[in-house]
């Protein structure tokens, strides 16, 4: 290997080291995210409230648009990450309903 490529080597090593922490911090994120959206499925079924709240969604959406801003992150691409996971979050609700 020449001096160029096993530097390459060890930058796209060192690279996807980091990567592969993130994403176990992502799982991890989520895991503990998902533990408390069950905890409000299951108040929001002990109190008949509905499993959707379509208020706190929007402040949610906007709050994370201006994070990803911050972030140097795609806006957009935050906006469907949310989406994704709010249409889960609601799945989970309502199998919490009666």
């Amino acid at each position: 290997m020449t001096d160029i490529s096993s530097r390459t080597a060890e930058l796209l090593s060192g690279h996807r080291e980091s990567i592969d922490r993130l994403d176990a911090i992502l799982v991890y994120t989520l895991g503990e995210r998902f533990k408390h959206t069950q905890a409000v499925g299951r108040l929001k079924a002990e109190h008949n409230l509905p499993p959707s709240d379509p208020k706190r969604e929007a402040q949610q959406i906007a709050r994370l648009e201006d994070l990803a801003h911050r972030a140097d992150l795609d806006p957009e691409f935050a906006k469907k990450f949310l989406n994704f996971i709010i249409a889960e979050v609601i799945q989970h609700h309502k199998q919490h309903q009666p």
